[in-house]
């Protein structure tokens, strides 16, 4: 089932593996097919080590109906994310440094660079702890999301989410750039923070970037 879609998560997954966003097994790529088949990474595999065939094909109740892999152990979290925020058909959870890093004292990474807004559209909230395999985990995401396609999981990792996988996939390479030039700024001193309205400017040129 879904053999197209699986390559292109393992391809996702060499991508997050090349951006440093991903270390060994941690974190995982999830899709939404349609309201009761959905694809998810497995638990504690070697992401160059994967073929489509470990891919897990999970229903809504998260028991396997496809594959001879555990699925991710977040797999009840990304199910609640899926179900709770509207047009999301992809999710991808990673323990990237600098983003992580913002979250132990910030309560948010603000919307400062054009790249952020682009892809994630607004001001990244950090919400509170809970423990990893956790149906809280997807709670908290969906609550602390906000007007953006990300959330920074303090002491944990990050959570992006899109209609699709190109759109989660940027949302975190992008969170990532912007939480490491955040941090270096921040080293030299004060970061100016963008008004309400240069924010939502460049966030509408994100709609005719790129080619169609």
């Amino acid at each position: 089932m879904y053999e197209l879609e699986k390559k292109q998560m393992l391809r996702a997954c060499m991508r997050l593996k090349e951006y440093q966003l991903i270390s060994l097994t941690g974190g995982n790529i999830s899709l939404k097919m349609d309201d009761d088949h959905y694809l998810v990474t497995p638990s504690g595999m070697l992401y160059e080590e994967m073929v489509p065939e470990d891919i897990c094909v999970i229903d809504h109740d998260c028991n396997l109906i496809e594959g001879n892999r555990k699925p991710s152990s977040d797999s009840t979290a990304l199910v609640y994310i899926f179900d709770h925020i509207e047009g999301v058909n992809c999710v991808i959870h990673t323990h990237q440094p600098y983003a992580t890093a913002i979250g132990f004292n910030n309560d948010s990474l603000p919307a400062c660079m054009v790249t952020l807004i682009d892809a994630a559209h607004a001001r990244i909230n950090v919400a509170p702890w809970t423990k990893s395999s956790d149906i809280g985990m997807g709670k908290l995401c969906v609550e602390y999301a906000g007007d953006a396609s990300a959330v920074i999981m303090k002491h944990h990792g990050v959570i992006t989410f899109g209609k699709d996988l190109e759109e989660a996939l940027y949302s975190a390479v992008y969170l990532e750039e912007a939480a490491k030039t955040y941090c270096m700024a921040r080293i030299m001193g004060s970061v100016p923070e963008l008004t309400d309205k240069e924010i939502a400017d460049e966030a509408a040129g994100w709609v005719s970037y790129g080619q169609k």
